[in-house]
């Protein structure tokens, strides 16, 4: 009888055993398992907050990209588009002068205003200084150059059909009443047309719109073309 219960209790005692086995083998089989699971990630990276306005900075190492740089248009002058035009011809420009407002004391020209006038149906550009020569009526190739002393800067003046440019003409001014005399001693001259040239467009043959041109020394001061009158 003892001998049954001995082996009643081994039994007992092997079942607890193999009992507290499984349930830590359980135990650690859950922690593995637990300790495997992969931990959920974000599904994106937060973007960056840009100010309105502004570049978001690039990521580091990526290439940067400069905004292309706007061409400055250039300039032709007064009234410019933005697009350059060429001189003008001497066919585009009418001509004309008349005595300046403002004139040496004496009874000669004094000076003279020399005026271009577009009358083509294009804008066109003058520039520069004036050659000036004495001539005679229907004899332009038979002149007298004189002495230009150019005074003031030179720049392109633009002109739109049927606009205006304009340069001075000062001369040595004739002086005393009839036929006058000069300062110098010289004899006066006075010429019915002048000659007047401008780089690139021509030289034109203009008379006063009132009286002659009377000078002395046969020497003259020019103002260079502008957009103003002189």
């Amino acid at each position: 009888m003892q001998h049954v219960n001995g082996i009643r209790k081994a039994a007992v005692a092997i079942a607890a055993l193999s009992a507290a086995l499984s349930v830590t083998a359980c135990q650690a089989g859950g922690s593995k398992a637990g300790a495997e699971s992969p931990s959920t990630a974000p599904s994106s990276a937060p973007s960056a907050s840009t100010t309105p306005g502004t570049t978001a900075p690039a990521p580091a190492g990526a290439p940067t990209t400069k905004a292309p740089t706007a061409k400055a248009s250039p300039i032709s002058g007064s009234g410019s588009t933005g697009t350059a035009v060429k001189t003008c011809a001497a066919t585009a420009l009418k001509v004309t002068a008349h005595q300046a407002a403002d004139r040496p004391d004496g009874t000669g020209t004094g000076a003279a205003v020399v005026e271009f006038t577009n009358v083509s149906a294009q804008p066109c550009t003058l520039q520069g200084h004036p050659t000036v020569a004495g001539a005679a009526n229907g004899s332009p190739q038979h002149n007298a150059p004189l002495k230009v002393t150019p005074t003031g800067s030179a720049a392109p003046v633009r002109l739109a059909p049927g606009s205006k440019a304009s340069l001075k003409l000062t001369f040595v001014q004739v002086q005393g009443e009839a036929d006058g005399y000069c300062k110098s001693g010289a004899q006066p001259a006075s010429y019915p047309t002048m000659v007047i040239g401008l780089p690139g467009s021509g030289a034109h043959q203009v008379a006063l719109d009132d009286g002659v041109f009377a000078e002395c020394d046969n020497t003259v001061t020019a103002t260079a073309v502008s957009a103003a009158t002189s």
